[in-house]
């Protein structure tokens, strides 16, 4: 008998068999019990998740003889099913049936009773190829066909069906089968065959197959047919041009060494043996991610004992800021391969990106380049700098040290905003009225602070303005009209506004007043504001970059949350109460 493959040879006979679609199959043979039989269905779905198999299993169900056990798979209507020769099971391929001549000639048999079983059950397989006349002549017969007719069309493509056809049919959307499943599959269908293979190779042909169980038994038999009875992770490999990880892991080691020949000499040469590019970025990005998951959890079960140990040996080695710069060029970078002439470019260019983007950790703190910020500040202030400070590696973590005297905290004649008593401020700021921030604590709030946070600040801080006619935010809201934010950290922001006198204005409603109700009102969580002048801004911003090059940027500031009982006091006030506050010379008049 002449070789089968696997596919065909594995195809499921019953719904017991079929990996994945639980929801549909479900939903089938509850129609069968309930004999709620529609006239026509719709599989759509992507390739390989079992269309036509569950297709063909539900036409051997409406035509089995065993009423109580369907399919039976012993009956003479299952038997004929299952060796394709069922006369009443009608398969149409509809990409070289797609006329209107073909659809009438299908259209003319249909009133016809069925020969051997008790439905006609006509499959129609990727039915979008069928061309608009077609449809169109097919309409009227899938609306009311004869009760002994049930339609089933499968498609990987459903936009390209009329909205008029899918109308009329049952629709039934297939997802990609996990990769737990389509493993699980494999290690049974390797069993049957008596091949041996490591478990990382089932794991590798998963992932490959991408959701398509009969992609995935493809690619097992080409395997087979590479190494006989014993496969390897690394058999595998070979065949479909997949870096091991201890590859990526060198790679990663270059990367991180700034050894830049070592690292695109290694790249060329997967290139050169054919490698899949876009495979190797898309392993080299879930490397990273299972990276930052050890950072959190070392134990954790998510990631393969494989991968722990190459994770270990090459990439912990960094401090995960730098990781995570790596990771999202190299995402980027992944999505823009679909319209890349050259993909090798590409991927050397996205790493040298990294590079240049990161710098030798000193002083436990990273952070993301800064040009960028000082370019967009100078020719534009209303546009806030990108400016973003992430802190140290999970695994060494800051201890944060609340400075105890003015010298040490860097702010000139104000102690400090963060961590001293409000009274003890209130006391400064009678002694003299200059609240101005030095640029030495304000290095120390730019270290502390995170880019993700600016970010979502950024976005948030744009509704402020919404409260402009607010009776109890409107000062707040008014004060913050025209800042810039600089950095965001968890309890703090900082602003550039202007001119001195609007920080000083806005430092002074910190400490007499507080901003921390009004942003969490905003924001969604309480949080500090120092404000600075652009001038200040961009000397802060150059010395910034000196020090970071240098290795000598300070400690990040611990700040502190204090709510203000004035604003607890305005909350009780009754609105006219408020309304004089916020205007002195206004007279109320009652109708």
């Amino acid at each position: 008998m002449a070789y089968q493959a696997l596919y065909r040879k594995y195809r499921p006979s019953n719904f017991d068999e079929v990996v994945g679609q639980q929801p549909i199959i479900q939903t089938l043979k509850n129609a069968i019990v309930q004999n709620r039989i529609a006239h026509a269905y719709l599989f759509c779905g992507p390739r390989g998740t079992g269309k036509t198999s569950i297709a063909k299993i539900f036409a051997k169900m409406l035509n089995c003889e065993d009423e109580s056990n369907k399919p039976c798979g012993k009956c003479t209507n299952c038997k004929m099913v299952q060796n394709g020769s069922h006369p009443d099971i009608i398969e149409i391929d509809a990409a070289s049936n797609n006329g209107v001549d073909e659809v009438r000639n299908l259209i003319d048999k249909v009133k016809y009773a069925p020969m051997q079983g008790k439905y006609k059950v006509y499959i129609i397989d990727e039915v979008h190829m069928m061309t608009t006349g077609a449809f169109n002549a097919l309409l009227k017969t899938i609306e009311e066909p004869p009760a002994h007719v049930v339609f089933i069309l499968a498609t990987t493509e459903p936009n390209k069906v009329i909205p008029t056809i899918i109308s009329r049919c049952q629709r039934f959307d297939f997802n990609k089968v996990s990769q737990k499943d389509i493993e699980k599959r494999l290690s049974i269908v390797c069993k049957e065959e008596k091949i041996e293979i490591d478990p990382e190779a089932i794991s590798l042909i998963a992932q490959l197959a991408d959701g398509g169980m009969r992609d995935s038994l493809s690619i097992l038999d080409q395997c087979i047919a590479y190494c006989s009875s014993n496969i390897t992770v690394d058999n595998v490999r070979e065949i479909y041009g997949v870096l091991t990880t201890s590859d990526i892991g060198k790679l990663f080691e270059h990367l991180y060494a700034h050894e830049v020949d070592a690292l695109i000499q290694q790249i060329q040469e997967c290139s050169d043996k054919g490698m899949d590019l876009k495979r190797l970025t898309s392993d080299f990005i879930t490397l990273l991610k299972e990276s930052i998951i050890l950072d959190y959890s070392s134990n954790s079960q998510l990631v393969s004992n494989t991968h722990k140990e190459v994770i270990e040996k090459y990439l912990l080695k960094s401090p995960s800021p730098f990781r995570f710069n790596v990771l999202n060029e190299l995402m980027d970078v992944f999505n823009k391969y679909n319209y890349a002439s050259n993909v090798l470019d590409y991927l050397e260019t996205a790493l040298l990106k990294s590079i240049s983007n990161s710098y030798e950790i000193k002083s436990k703190t990273t952070h993301d380049v800064i040009e960028d910020s000082d370019r967009e500040n100078k020719e534009n202030f209303a546009k806030s700098s990108d400016l973003s400070y992430d802190l140290t590696s999970e695994k060494s973590e800051i201890d944060k040290k609340v400075p105890k005297n003015s010298e040490n905290t860097g702010i000139s004649e104000l102690e400090t905003i963060s961590d001293v008593s409000r009274e003890t401020l209130k006391e400064v700021g009678n002694k003299d009225s200059k609240i101005i921030l030095n640029d030495e604590y304000i290095l120390q709030l730019l270290v502390g602070a995170n880019k993700t946070e600016r970010k979502i600040d950024t976005a948030k801080m744009d509704e402020r303005n919404m409260y402009l006619a607010d009776l109890e935010y409107a000062k707040y809201a008014n004060s913050l009209r025209n800042i810039a934010i600089v950095a965001s950290g968890d309890k703090y922001i900082v602003v550039a506004v202007r001119s001195e006198l609007e920080a000083k204005e806005i430092n002074e409603m910190q400490l007499t007043q507080g901003f921390e109700d009004f942003m969490e009102q905003v924001l969604g969580k309480a949080k500090k504001i120092f404000a600075i002048d652009h001038i200040q801004q961009t000397r802060v911003l150059e010395e910034f970059k000196e020090r970071m090059i240098q290795g000598t940027l300070p400690e990040p500031v611990d700040v502190i949350i204090s709510r203000s009982n004035s604003s607890d006091k305005e909350k009780k006030l009754s609105e006219e109460e408020q309304m004089i506050e916020l205007f002195p010379n206004i007279e109320i008049v009652n109708d």
